[in-house]
């Protein structure tokens, strides 16, 4: 298993967590309302999902579209009540008018988790500086990864950004695992995970209807074969 590329799909319900758990998914990130690129769904669809998938599971916490916290204290209870539903993994980041790491927001939601699991999201996409973001954040606990697309326009335009980072894996602050996401496609796989990017993230890769259709089996499995080098069509 550990020569394994993670495969992360978006889960909306607990039939997009069965299908994307069919179709290879390693982990899920749980969300809600995607008109806001993801909001913090409910315990009860957490606990729906949890019930129904025995793969993890890492709950977006993230009241507001855009990159500011918005109610550190609906935050910081909704982390609480998803904790206390069972929830061990999170995802959440947060910029400050300036495009710095809100540490404010950060920590106070890192203190609240007790030590779980989380990914600093894409705000890092859109941050001032992402190596003196990463620095900031390097002594957090639980952080072990970041979602990225190496630019806030996405992956095309991003790729360059990514390949170095990931050339520095194990410095201060590049400890985390890149989790690729953000417009990425099956045609960017070779170029990633020759570079040694060892995780991939998809949404509406997972769901050729668009996002008003479920995940697609198929689809998901498709990419798990490619990260397995087990090649198929571009599709």
């Amino acid at each position: 298993m550990s020569n394994r590329a993670v495969l992360e799909v978006i889960a909306l319900d607990a039939e997009d967590a069965v299908a994307a758990q069919a179709g290879g998914a390693d982990r899920l990130e749980l969300v809600t309302d995607m008109a806001a690129d993801g909001l913090t769904p409910s315990c009860a669809t957490f606990a729906k999902i949890r019930a129904a998938v025995d793969i993890p599971l890492r709950v977006m916490l993230r009241v507001a579209d855009g990159f500011a916290a918005g109610d550190i204290d609906v935050l910081v209870r909704k982390a609480r009540e998803l904790r206390a539903e069972g929830a061990e993994e999170f995802v959440l980041g947060f910029l400050d008018a300036r495009g710095h790491a809100d540490l404010v927001a950060v920590e106070r939601l890192v203190a609240e988790l007790d030590g779980c699991s989380w990914t600093f999201h894409r705000a890092i996409d859109r941050a001032t500086d992402r190596d003196a973001l990463r620095k900031q954040l390097a002594d957090l606990p639980g952080l072990d990864t970041y979602l990225t697309a190496g630019s806030a326009a996405g992956v095309d335009d991003g790729i360059p950004t990514l390949l170095v980072e990931a050339a520095r894996k194990g410095e201060p602050g590049y400890e985390p695992q890149i989790l690729v996401g953000g417009g990425l496609r099956l045609e960017h796989l070779p170029e990633l995970l020759a570079a040694g990017i060892d995780a991939v993230h998809i949404g509406g890769a997972a769901r050729p209807g668009g996002w008003g259709a479920p995940v697609d089996v198929a689809a998901v499995r498709e990419w798990r074969a490619r990260l397995d080098g087990q090649g198929g069509s571009q599709g």
